[in-house]
């Protein structure tokens, strides 16, 4: 990455989230997806083993994962009644968004994953969009769902020519596309300005005179922002999640 053109910093930008193939096609952000997997698979098959009635910590520290996706996220959104099947659903989406994000202030791998539009895309549409939907049309039917999802009950007769097809694009077309929007925008805003403030610091610390005194007030706001990025990591993976259960439920739902 440039860092100076001259005398003159030159800020990172759209270009520096394209990252050069790592080996023939395949980039540092794929490299980190199947990671990812590999990090969540071992975290749960190590966390299940020689579990205890008395949990240690480790133990316990999967366990509170574990009720926070099952019973914060899937019984709230989904309802008592339905939401067993889809807590593994849930917690998975929640473990991968949430490690995926998180790899943008792991140290030597510093990029979010998500921050490539590409991944939360493919989760949306690929796994919760169509879920959502299937289990739809499974309990009300093909037009039972569609009325379901277009025309609530409580609607006077003389909006439903409006409302019908504002419905049908929120349901069909703009709840996968601002699922997937909403993650990615914050990772990409977060770890962009990160990459201004460390590089900026970079920059002024080597750049001589009275500029290199400032340049710990940069690095200083880089590692508060680091702190604060964290913070947004956890909780949009945690957004993803409900966001996903909560159409899981609207869709089982017998009242729109």
């Amino acid at each position: 990455m440039v860092l100076a053109a001259g005398d003159e910093f030159v800020a990172p930008g759209v270009k520096d989230f394209f990252l050069p193939p790592i080996f023939g096609e395949v980039t540092k952000p794929m490299v980190l997806v199947v990671l990812s997997i590999f990090i969540i698979s071992a975290f749960f098959l190590a966390a299940s083993r020689n579990m205890k009635l008395v949990p240690g910590k480790f133990q316990f520290l999967a366990e509170s994962f574990y009720d926070v996706g099952r019973n914060g996220i899937a019984r709230e959104q989904i309802g008592s009644k339905d939401f067993k099947p889809f807590v593994p659903l849930i917690i998975t989406i929640f473990s991968f968004i949430l490690v995926n994000n998180l790899f943008g202030i792991v140290p030597f791998v510093q990029f979010p994953t998500m921050a490539h539009i590409g991944f939360p895309l493919a989760v949306s549409l690929l796994v919760v969009y169509p879920v959502y939907h299937f289990v739809g049309i499974r309990r009300h039917g093909f037009l039972g769902y569609l009325k379901h999802q277009t025309m609530p009950p409580s609607a006077p007769w003389f909006v439903l020519p409006l409302l019908i097809p504002i419905e049908f694009l929120q349901k069909f077309v703009l709840n996968p596309l601002t699922l997937a929007l909403r993650v990615f925008a914050a990772m990409f805003a977060g770890h962009l300005l990160l990459m201004v403030f460390i590089l900026a610091g970079e920059a002024l610390l080597f750049s001589g005179g009275v500029a290199i005194a400032v340049a710990p007030i940069s690095f200083l706001f880089a590692i508060a922002l680091t702190f604060l990025e964290a913070l947004i990591m956890v909780l949009q993976a945690y957004i993803f999640a409900l966001l996903s259960a909560g159409y899981i439920g609207a869709a089982l739902a017998e009242e729109h």
